[in-house]
């Protein structure tokens, strides 16, 4: 989990360093292109193409495919105009949104203290985003909308079959991702690219490539409850990339939103773990 989260920081920090140089459609076009290619092989090797959904997964791929455009286009727009550790603080309210989703739209039991840690959570970002004072940047909201599109996209994913492969999905939203993008950057004119920034193209869609696989991974043979708070290094890796890449450092208010939104995260996710362990005891006790 840690590889996968240094992967897309590392990703985000080469991204970043394009930004004003190549445009974001174009941009995203190219490494869809990279990422495309290298995920259809994995997928020929996985026997992940020869899959047919049934109508229900095929609608719940396509509104999950939908949400993963507009979270790049978001979390991008967002990144390119925010300092990165910033962003990715943001970001670390997804676990608390997810809980929440999950309770308004599955109906899925949360308990106040979940609740409480969830609104807790959300004082965090306000405290990050700190809209209507000076440090607000507008851009922050794409950060938000970035956050409401991942959340989509996970509890979506959580209705698929089982029997519809990882990467057949991943290979999806690659694809339309390229697509999409692509016929994006035809709209305005594109912008010669020198060694440097195809390097760091390249290098953005090696480690996008690598943190899909990981997370992939750690979510086949990890406990769910164990790993997921190890997502949080990510914030740590942006804290040091962006400092080092681009002299970057958040203020002590960010700092302390990003505490709290991590902090009621990781409760969150105990809670989970809590309950979860119980409703095994109960089934296991029940079955004798």
């Amino acid at each position: 989990m840690m590889a996968s989260m240094a992967c897309f920081v590392l990703n985000d920090t080469f991204m970043k360093a394009l930004a004003g140089e190549i445009p974001l459609n174009q941009l995203l076009f190219v490494r869809g292109v990279l990422t495309t290619l290298a995920v259809s092989i994995m997928a020929w090797r996985m026997n992940g193409l020869m899959v047919r959904p049934s109508r229900r997964d095929s609608g719940i791929i396509a509104i999950r495919t939908c949400a993963e455009i507009c979270a790049a286009y978001f979390f991008l727009t967002a990144l390119f105009n925010m300092p990165l550790a910033n962003v990715t603080a943001i970001l670390q309210a997804l676990p608390l949104t997810v809980s929440l989703g999950a309770a308004l739209v599955f109906r899925e039991p949360i308990g106040w203290r979940r609740l409480l840690a969830i609104l807790v959570g959300f004082v965090g970002v306000v405290l990050i985003v700190r809209p209507g004072t000076e440090g607000f940047n507008v851009y922050s909201l794409y950060g938000l909308a970035a956050v409401c599109c991942v959340t989509l996209r996970d509890l979506s994913t959580r209705k698929l079959s089982r029997e519809i492969p990882s990467i057949f999905v991943t290979l999806v939203n690659s694809t339309a991702i390229m697509v999409v993008f692509g016929l994006a950057s035809l709209a305005s004119d594109w912008v010669a690219m020198d060694v440097r920034a195809n390097m760091l193209t390249l290098s953005a869609a090696v480690l996008i490539i690598g943190g899909y696989l990981f997370s992939i991974m750690v979510m086949r043979v990890g406990e769910i409850s164990f790993v997921a708070p190890f997502r949080y290094s990510g914030l740590i890796f942006a804290l040091a990339l962006g400092w080092l890449a681009f002299g970057e450092w958040p203020d002590m208010l960010t700092l302390l939103g990003a505490g709290i939104v991590m902090g009621s995260g990781l409760f969150t996710l105990y809670r989970e773990a809590q309950l979860g362990r119980r409703k095994r005891a109960s089934h296991g006790l029940r079955r004798h």
